[in-house]
């Protein structure tokens, strides 16, 4: 990475569950670093139980192993590889370190939410939601058209699956470790009746401090 690159890192977390009465859970995540970054993922395998984890666990093999792909032919890869599966929705975020920026793409229920600062003392955030598009990876793959946004020190990032309530937005707020932020939307917001899965990636630098 260069040096500027190496000046910032990832404070990350994540926080699931699977549906009550199953034993797999048919959400997953990735986070793989990359040239001057890294590339994020969060996918929800269609359903629940067995079907759902396995097509889930391939999408994270294929991400991995395409981290370094641009977004629309890692869903590419990964429409590909689900077509004899349950199918999944997934969401990808590649972090550029280098130019403080995020390119997003979506297919399917998994959303996104970006907070960039524009204060901190008192805190101010711009925010942006992060939509997928209609669609199944596995089944019926859409054009995807990726955004790039900025994504500066101190921005978060939280993706969270269906099986987790939308409204948690304004409790995303600044100096709470990613992982406390992760398990404090899934007590709150858990649907309880489907798997569940918020992933959070905070921005920091190098030298930066986290609050409990």
């Amino acid at each position: 990475m260069s040096q500027k690159s190496a000046a910032l890192r990832l404070d990350r977390g994540v926080a699931l569950q699977a549906q009550p009465g199953q034993v797999e859970c048919g959400d997953a995540w990735v986070v793989e670093p990359i040239t001057d970054g890294f590339l994020v993922a969060v996918i929800d395998g269609l359903g629940h139980g067995a079907a759902a984890a396995i097509a889930a666990q391939r999408a994270v093999e294929i991400i991995k192993r395409s981290a370094s792909l641009p977004p629309e032919e890692i869903f590419r890869e990964c429409h590909q590889a689900l077509l004899a599966s349950r199918g999944a929705a997934i969401s990808v975020a590649r972090i550029d370190l280098h130019g403080e920026s995020l390119t997003w793409g979506g297919v399917g229920n998994v959303e996104g939410l970006v907070l960039n600062p524009v204060a901190f003392n008192p805190p101010a955030w711009h925010r942006e939601a992060l939509l997928g598009r209609g669609g199944v990876v596995g089944y019926e793959l859409p054009t995807l058209r990726p955004v790039t946004i900025p994504f500066k020190p101190g921005a978060v990032l939280v993706f969270t699956t269906d099986g987790v309530r939308q409204g948690f937005a304004a409790e995303v707020g600044c100096g709470r470790r990613a992982q406390l932020t992760a398990d404090h939307i899934l007590a709150g917001y858990g649907r309880g009746t489907d798997d569940a899965l918020v992933m959070v990636v905070r921005l920091l630098r190098g030298d930066s401090d986290q609050s409990s």
